[in-house]
């Protein structure tokens, strides 16, 4: 006789909206209460009081508040830029090389022809240049793929590098002053290549160029030919072949979209954001951005909600670690607890756990 195991898993085959969101919010108030134990066992703090900083480090001012819109802007254009390829399965780890190359060619044109032109032509040209930049460097991977069979994975990821020493060079070969192995801040007085202030807010114009690509991506994967065909290919490159898909022409198709808007996300964090060039530029968001595709499901609205999440907490431990003379690993911890909570919610929104019931014994009379 076989035992019935005391507990099985087993993938749902759906599960309600509405109880997926409990899920991830009792993983939320669940991880809270593990940072609350984990502050107070290692530094004696009132957990509330370490929340409380979290949220001032985050919103504590008018400025504060508009960088972390800032942040999440970027953060949420690289999220959905990966999300059409991540969607056909085909696994971009290049987000970084693609915001590096759109950001070397907006700071080239920022350099050059910067104080040139009007402020609308070189924003639209900026932004059209480094679009073309990044397709192309989509491209290149898909194409192997597509040709020779190539892995992705490695392919991208070597491409980062290729990016990385790319900016290398234009960083000493830009270099202000001469010998600071810097670029320095790109057109200082006349701000020319800069974001116009918006309505009296810097950063505005960042969340209009962000939330239109959003929206557009959402539409295209959703309602376009183009989306249906990157969804089949992703559940199976058979059946998409047996249906007529082009799978080589979707495939390069897809990856020239996906790195176009990485590459867009170059430009934002150029133009928008620090007003110059470095290795530092795309700052690790490149792999931030797949935890953001991945826990959105590829639902561009979603990863609204998933890019400020993890902003907050990027700014929340920086403010705890400064305001209670923390390490970055203390504060990294409580960051790493809350992140594995919101990741951990995922296995029970996916899978469903059944328990062994009891059986009750029958007595015979």
């Amino acid at each position: 006789m076989i035992k019935e195991p005391f507990i099985r898993i087993s993938k749902r085959t759906e599960i309600n909206r509405y109880y997926a969101w409990a899920i991830r919010g009792i993983s939320l108030i669940l991880a809270l209460l593990a940072c609350a134990v984990v502050i107070y066992a290692m530094v004696r703090l009132n957990p509330l009081r370490v929340y409380a900083a979290m949220w001032k480090g985050a919103f504590g001012t008018g400025k504060r508040t508009w960088v972390l819109i800032r942040d999440v802007m970027t953060l949420l254009c690289i999220g959905v830029g990966l999300a059409p390829a991540f969607k056909m399965r085909f696994w971009n780890i290049g987000a970084e090389g693609q915001i590096l190359i759109g950001g070397i060619v907006t700071a080239a044109i920022m350099i050059y022809v910067g104080e040139k032109l009007s402020t609308p032509l070189i924003l639209i040209l900026m932004f059209v240049s480094s679009a073309l930049a990044g397709a192309l460097w989509g491209f290149i991977p898909a194409f192997f793929k597509a040709k020779f069979g190539t892995n992705e994975t490695l392919f991208t990821l070597m491409m980062n590098y290729i990016a990385i020493q790319l900016t290398s060079f234009c960083v000493s070969f830009w270099e202000n002053p001469y010998g600071s192995n810097s670029v320095g801040i790109i057109n200082r007085g006349s701000k020319a290549g800069w974001f116009p202030a918006v309505f009296g807010e810097q950063y505005v114009l960042n969340v209009i160029i962000v939330l239109a690509i959003t929206i557009i991506v959402y539409v295209y994967l959703k309602k376009s030919k183009h989306g249906y065909e990157v969804a089949v290919t992703g559940e199976s490159v058979r059946t998409a072949e047996y249906i007529g898909i082009n799978v080589p022409l979707v495939t390069m198709r897809t990856m020239a979209f996906s790195g176009a808007i990485g590459a867009i996300a170059g430009f934002i964090a150029v133009s928008g954001a620090s007003h110059t060039i470095s290795t530092s530029t795309a700052g690790g968001r490149g792999f931030t951005g797949i935890i953001v595709a991945w826990l959105s499901k590829f639902n561009t609205f979603t990863m609204i909600l998933v890019s400020l999440l993890l902003v907050f907490l990027e700014k929340g431990a920086s403010q705890i670690a400064s305001q209670f003379d923390l390490n970055d690993y203390a504060s990294g911890m409580i960051k790493g607890i809350i992140l594995f909570f919101i990741l951990g919610s995922e296995f029970f929104i996916e899978y469903k756990i059944k328990f062994r019931e009891r059986k009750k014994e029958v007595l015979s009379a």
